[in-house]
């Protein structure tokens, strides 16, 4: 079974940290670590307004991310990793050759559905997006 779950955007202030929460209120109760990285990541940054707003309106507290930098050390030390589109599987997997084969996205199980980047965008995207990890998130929880 996986005992840790790493899930990457690209700026690691919107898509992933929105996943990560969501997926350790799915996951609460099981031994599972969940943490976020981004491939190009505002290092520090927290996680975008809007996408605060949109996890608190669901029940969940994103105060304390800090967006951080995918690197080799992240990818060694998790057993699956979740990522947004197919571009972030094909970038990471070519940075990093030893994460194929534990590298998915985060939609698999709904059609290999990508996740669309909100960043700037509508408060309807945000919503949208939301609505997307947490149908994605539920749909890994029957093989976390």
């Amino acid at each position: 079974m996986f005992d840790s779950i790493l899930v990457v955007c690209a700026g690691n202030i919107c898509r992933s940290p929105t996943a990560e929460y969501v997926l350790k209120s799915k996951l609460a109760g099981k031994n599972i670590k969940v943490s976020s990285a981004g491939l190009t990541a505002l290092e520090g940054k927290s996680a975008d307004a809007t996408a605060k707003q949109i996890a608190a309106i669901n029940g969940i507290n994103m105060d304390e991310h800090q967006g951080q930098q995918l690197t080799s050390s992240l990818v060694a030390q998790n057993s699956v990793i979740l990522v947004m589109e197919q571009r972030h599987l094909t970038d990471l997997c070519s940075r990093y050759p030893e994460a194929r084969g534990k590298t998915f996205l985060l939609g698999k199980w709904l059609g290999d559905k990508e996740i669309p980047d909100p960043y700037r965008q509508s408060l309807e995207a945000f919503e949208h997006v939301y609505e997307l990890i947490d149908s994605a998130s539920r749909a890994w929880q029957k093989y976390l």
